[in-house]
């Protein structure tokens, strides 16, 4: 029988917001692996997962999750999880990586899985979708990411607040991922093209420490590395007006 691994989106955070098939394929696998920094830690995703499989069937696989300055040392580290995994799926034949968000945006299960492909002839490579960070924000905060024809652009600040510059001189609502340690600047880029009086912004949606606030509230003030953006346009009011 091929080798099966499943990519599963947990949500970014609330455990309720996994999905049913979710926690299906999380209860099908053998084993279930949860990306970390170091084996010290429980992530965010390990901790959703917890709360729907038993702690034994939970394998942790180190990632170089942020690591952007040495190729070498991050190369290394992908091969190094990339094998662990392939050696789990050899030993167990069907397993699952749980990933925060959905497994096909801005997920380390892409990669992952291409390495596989590469390491396990035949197996079978699955995804089950998950609730983002856009979408929870909009939620908890109210805002409406589209309306109509509006256009919904994505941008990770990782590398610079330039892309999220250009997008925010464009139509539609810009979201903005991981923006934290960029605030001080997605602040001016938000002031500067008009945008920041319908802003919001939030991190740690569904755990005791979210935080859900207006953009015109930044500061300056570090924020967590995994924050999210919400930037509508502006909007006329009337209802149906983007038809």
């Amino acid at each position: 029988m091929s080798s099966r691994l499943v990519g599963v989106g947990v949500g970014p955070g609330d455990p309720e917001l996994v999905t049913v098939k979710g926690v299906n394929a999380l209860r099908a696998a053998e084993i279930v692996v949860v990306p970390v920094m170091d084996t010290g830690e429980r992530g965010r995703a390990e901790a959703t997962v917890l709360h729907y499989v038993p702690g034994e069937k939970v394998v942790r696989v180190v990632f170089a999750l942020n690591e952007r300055t040495d190729r070498a040392r991050r190369e290394a580290a992908w091969d190094a999880a990339g094998e662990r995994v392939a050696g789990l799926l050899r030993r167990h034949g069907s397993v699952a990586f749980a990933t925060i968000g959905d497994p096909n945006v801005y997920s380390t299960f892409t990669y992952l899985a291409q390495t596989i492909a590469g390491l396990v002839p035949g197996v079978v490579v699955e995804t089950v979708p998950g609730i983002t960070a856009m979408q929870d924000l909009a939620a908890r905060s109210g805002a409406v990411l589209t309306e109509g024809t509006e256009p919904l652009t994505l941008v990770p600040v990782t590398a610079g607040s330039a892309a999220l510059k250009e997008a925010l001189a464009g139509p539609g609502t810009v979201v903005a991922y991981k923006f934290g340690r960029q605030a001080t600047e997605v602040a001016e880029a938000l002031r500067e093209t008009g945008r920041i009086g319908d802003a919001v912004w939030g991190s740690a949606l569904g755990l005791p420490e979210e935080s859900v606030r207006p953009a015109g509230e930044l500061d300056g003030t570090p924020l967590p590395y995994l924050s999210t953006l919400i930037a509508p346009p502006r909007r006329d009011g009337g209802r149906g007006g983007k038809l």
